[in-house]
């Protein structure tokens, strides 16, 4: 009976870990770490090198265990210490992630960059701000590609820039109480009048004169160096000033969105969505008496819709859906008559080529 000892060669080691991995001098290094504690030794939460790692050793590869070569670690890194090769990998290297959790993370970070934009931007039309919804069909439109290493709101100003140049959609105003000594008061309103701010309250009747204004965002650090300059004070009232009231603007896009995925794979552009959006305002007519009733108009169909349910059940007719389709093609609307007989047109012409040899 032999006495050497038969190590299984399948046998895997240290898999149920998080692997970082730094390739340098063209050879690769990897250590074994506790899962969650990555991030938080990148970000400074953790100080512990031994909540990292799960042990202070440097692999060619983990899911094998098989260790460095001390020769190959001294020729990369200058340095035979595994714990101070440890923390350079830890900072420099690669965390490898499963396929699934990687496009968790990037769903999860694509979603909050989304919803900074939404926060942060309006419809300069509406003076109110896109749903969730439109933000990420207009991001996808621009084919932005997130990067996991930079924060979700540096993306987030870098989306908005990208979609102002694709896009009806502008920067939120800012709500500023500026209060300024009464000498540098005419000089902080031409100041104002530049950056195209507007003026809500302007109070005068103390020494220290106030001011109300809703600014764009992009001017602010300006505002706030000319305020110091004045000896004054600057309160933020409101971070993103956005038009009070109800509309339907939310509910004819969601319908809008419902009727095209139930229609047979007809895309529509993203600007048609927009535009749409832009268009198609709540108008209201005057009525015998004192009685007012609010009239919806469709410019998708060019007609007149009636209240908020006879509106929702029209964009989601046939009709509506029809006229969605010849917009993508640069056709002009047609009415419920017209809508009819080209559809059973079609359908007849459809049968027609399902029967012919």
């Amino acid at each position: 009976m032999s006495k050497t000892l038969v190590q299984p060669i399948g046998q895997k080691r240290l898999t149920n870990v998080a692997i970082v991995r730094l390739k340098k001098h063209g050879k690769r290094f990897e250590i074994a770490c506790y899962k969650n504690k990555v991030l938080s030794w990148r970000s400074g939460v953790e100080k512990d090198l031994d909540e990292v790692l799960q042990s202070h050793t440097v692999y060619s590869n983990v899911s094998k265990g098989i260790l460095a070569k001390s020769k190959e670690l001294y020729e990369a890194f200058k340095t035979t210490d595994q714990s101070v090769i440890c923390k350079e990998i830890l900072e420099k290297g690669e965390l490898q992630v499963a396929g699934k959790e990687r496009e968790s993370q990037l769903s999860s970070q694509f979603r909050d960059i989304a919803t900074i934009v939404m926060q942060k931007t309006i419809n300069p039309e509406t003076q109110r701000p896109y749903t969730i919804s439109m933000i990420e069909r207009l991001m996808h439109e621009i084919h932005f590609a997130i990067d996991p290493h930079n924060s979700s709101k540096k993306q987030a100003l870098e989306v908005i820039k990208e979609l102002q140049e694709h896009f009806p959609i502008k920067r939120a105003p800012m709500r500023l109480r500026l209060i300024v000594p009464e000498r540098h008061l005419s000089t902080l309103m031409e100041k104002l009048g530049g950056w195209n701010a507007n003026v809500v309250l302007k109070d005068a009747s103390d020494g220290m004169p106030t001011v109300v204004c809703e600014i764009d965002p992009g001017h602010f650090r300006d505002c706030d160096a000319l305020i110091r300059g004045f000896q004054g004070k600057l309160e933020i009232l409101s971070v993103s000033v956005f038009l009070e009231g109800d509309s339907n603007v939310y509910q004819q896009y969601d319908n809008t969105k419902d009727a095209e995925s139930s229609s047979v794979q007809e895309t529509e552009s993203v600007v048609d969505l927009g535009e749409k959006i832009m268009s198609n305002n709540i108008s209201t007519e005057n009525k015998s008496g004192e009685e007012q009733v609010k009239q919806n108009k469709c410019s998708t169909c060019d007609t007149i819709v009636g209240d908020v349910k006879q509106y929702r059940e029209h964009f989601k007719s046939d009709w509506h859906k029809h006229n969605l389709r010849r917009r993508t093609r640069q056709l002009p609307p047609l009415s419920s008559e017209e809508c009819l007989a080209e559809m059973e047109l079609n359908d007849v012409n459809v049968d027609r080529k399902d029967y012919s040899f």
